[in-house]
């Protein structure tokens, strides 16, 4: 697990009671959610697609993603267009989360390891843990999240 540079932003994300951070390099845009063209035989955590200038871009829900649930949208529901470098390739995808807090940096405290009892999301998505305001804050190995057999997916999808 890498740990996070002093100074280096994100943008935090809600889902459920969790905060999870992305890095805002990978962020291209946050929109209100839209209506999705369904995919036939699309796994679980794929919502669907979405228009996004012209681009089609996949939609991924991020609470199935993690295991959770599905649950309805509400008005605080974003889409997170996010751009993950893979090999040969970078993906454009949504990310549909329950809320989107802010664009900060982490506390001073600095972010480390995920502890290794009591982690409830795969420690292989997890860059580092650290705090923002009192609460922790997991920060997303965004090229792990996505695994290459998923990232193929989502690229097959978006062309």
């Amino acid at each position: 697990m890498a740990s996070v540079a002093r100074g280096e932003k994100f943008v935090t994300l809600g889902v459920e009671r969790e905060i999870f951070a992305v890095g805002v390099e990978a962020v291209r845009e946050i929109l209100d959610p839209r209506p999705m063209a369904a995919l036939p035989h699309a796994p679980a955590f794929l919502s669907g697609i979405i228009d996004v200038r012209g681009d089609a871009v996949p939609v991924l829900d991020l609470r199935c993603k993690l295991g959770l649930a599905a649950a309805p949208l509400t008005e605080h529901s974003r889409i997170v267009v996010i751009e993950v470098p893979m090999p040969g390739r970078d993906l454009v995808l949504g990310l549909l989360t329950d809320r989107v807090f802010e664009v900060t940096e982490l506390d001073d405290d600095g972010a480390g390891e995920a502890p290794d009892i009591g982690v409830r999301w795969r420690s292989d998505y997890i860059r580092a843990i650290g705090r923002r305001q009192g609460r922790f804050v997991i920060v997303f190995d965004l090229a792990r999240l996505f695994g290459s057999d998923e990232a193929a997916l989502l690229a097959e999808v978006a062309e």
